[in-house]
């Protein structure tokens, strides 16, 4: 299905999803039918107040059935967090295009993504 047609939309939807992010890569966000969905933040957030942990953010192309990484094995500090995607570089997922994110070890880093489902 192509994309609809950013200039000539009915519908700009906003909306937040969070995710406690493990050593498997996870979706976040996937592409819905007929729309476009643009990412217009990711932060990721250690919640160990000892360890570090690493995240990589990839957009799964599906009609390439390819992850590319956006972020590949950024340290995120105990107690801090980490601006992967903001305004100034927000992305455009396709229908079933994924957001997908992997930790270097389980229960130490939580996602928050902000963003807009548009048809």
């Amino acid at each position: 299905m192509a994309a609809p047609n950013v200039v000539n939309v009915s519908n700009i939807l906003g909306k937040n999803a969070s995710l406690a992010v493990t050593t498997s890569a996870t979706a976040i966000v996937t592409g819905g039918a007929n729309k476009v969905t643009k990412i217009n933040t990711l932060t990721i957030a250690n919640i160990d107040g000892v360890t570090s942990a690493d995240i990589t953010v990839s957009l799964y192309d599906s009609s390439a059935a390819t992850a590319y990484p956006i972020a590949s094995t950024i340290a995120v500090p105990a107690d801090s967090t980490l601006i992967v995607i903001d305004k100034n570089n927000s992305i455009y997922l396709e229908e079933s295009d994924e957001l997908r994110l992997t930790a270097s070890a389980n229960g130490d880093l939580v996602a928050v993504v902000s963003y807009e489902e548009i048809s």
